[in-house]
């Protein structure tokens, strides 16, 4: 019994240790399984991280015009398979507006296409590169002009002050109108992913645009169309009123003088004002700058000169020359070089918006769109503008 005794009691405290240890051992094991747990969860999470690091840092094309262009796109499916669905409820950002309009007047393009086409436009040669352009939202843009000098004179203390003269107020009305053009492609063409659907519709959309607009602001009559320069009457500018262009005789019909033929060239510069010439730009066709440019002057200089650099126009007696073809040729009492400040002269109103309709019906198997702005240009200061013409008086 007594050594029964003793071996229990010297017992409990090893199996105490070992209960001890043991349930030590566990929890150490719990918490190496819960650091691996937790070390595994961080792992992913940097993992996740630097996935979507990756994707912000170099997003697909199409990911990308997905998150910039929403009007693109939808565009984009409506002028490949007519599906208008996304463009009747998308929202221009910021403008409150929506950019579905009524199927009869077409779908607004998105404004990248539509940036490209004007951009297409304002590099052409035409007067829009020259002139004064203004966006409306209007029908017409009106333009008051003050026609008349305001007069002054000179007082002193005592002597009563004199009258002058009331300055007449002109308003000059812009229509306008709309200018349209209508390219076609094969349907089998428009299902073909590769084919560029924006940039061809904007190519041709700006090339039938830009000879369209080119010809109205030179020659365009007003009607259903702008006002050129060259619609406005036209008198001898010694005898220049407003209302009138005034222009300068070469003294010889339909060419220049045999003699020192670059004098005209001289004495249209100063019929324009001083205020105007700083300003002041040619316009000529490329049949009569290949005359005009073999000119000299009195000390055998050649009175053109050619751009120093790509881009810079060609330039007479140091003053800016725009080639437009839709200038006449010289010939008998052609008005066929203008000079002005076409800044101030000649303004182009137009609405901001182009639109597109696409039509699969008229021209099957072909698909037409129909593409419209609204454009209007007119002579808004007759004092800046002079002609040169090819006649005797």
């Amino acid at each position: 019994m007594t050594e029964t005794r003793q071996m229990g009691a010297d017992s409990s405290p090893m199996a105490e240790v070992k209960t001890a240890l043991g349930g030590f051992l566990s929890e150490f094991g719990q918490f190496q399984d819960d650091m691996n747990a937790k070390l595994q969860k961080q792992e992913e999470r940097i993992a996740m991280l630097n996935t979507k690091t990756n994707t912000y840092a170099r997003p697909s094309l199409s990911t990308e015009i997905d998150r910039a262009a929403p009007h693109k796109l939808a565009l984009k499916s409506y002028l490949r398979c007519g599906d208008d669905d996304a463009l009747r409820g998308l929202e221009l950002e910021g403008k409150g507006m929506n950019t579905a309009v009524n199927a009869e007047g077409g779908y607004l393009v998105d404004p990248q296409t539509s940036e490209m086409i004007l951009s297409v436009l304002r590099s052409s040669s035409s007067l829009r590169s020259v002139a004064n352009v203004v966006n409306v939202e209007a029908s017409s843009f009106d333009v008051l002009i003050d026609s008349t000098d305001t007069g002054a004179g000179w007082a002193d203390e005592v002597a009563s002050a004199t009258e002058t003269e009331t300055p007449t107020i002109e308003r000059i009305s812009i229509a306008l109108h709309e200018l349209s053009a209508l390219p076609k492609a094969s349907q089998r063409l428009l299902d073909d992913s590769a084919f560029d659907i924006e940039g061809w519709l904007a190519g041709r959309i700006a090339d039938k645009f830009a000879r369209a607009e080119a010809a109205s602001f030179i020659s365009g009559n007003g009607a259903g169309k702008p006002k050129g320069v060259l619609f406005h009457p036209t008198v001898d500018n010694d005898s220049w009123s407003w209302g009138n262009l005034g222009y300068v005789a070469t003294g010889t019909a339909g060419d220049f003088e045999s003699t020192n033929p670059a004098d005209a060239i001289v004495d249209l510069v100063y019929a324009l004002g001083a205020r105007y010439r700083a300003n002041a730009t040619f316009v000529m066709n490329s049949k009569t700058a290949g005359a005009v440019r073999k000119m000299k002057d009195a000390d055998g200089r050649f009175l053109w000169s050619d751009g120093l650099a790509a881009g810079e126009p060609a330039r007479l007696m140091g003053y800016p020359v725009l080639i437009a073809e839709d200038m006449p040729d010289i010939a008998v009492d052609a008005m066929a070089i203008a000079f002005g400040d076409f800044g101030a002269g000649y303004t182009i109103a137009e609405r901001p918006d182009l639109r597109v309709l696409r039509d699969p019906f008229s021209a099957k198997p072909h698909v037409l769109f129909y593409a419209t702005k609204r454009v209007g240009g007119d002579v808004t200061d007759f004092a800046a503008i002079k002609l040169m013409k090819f006649g005797t008086a």
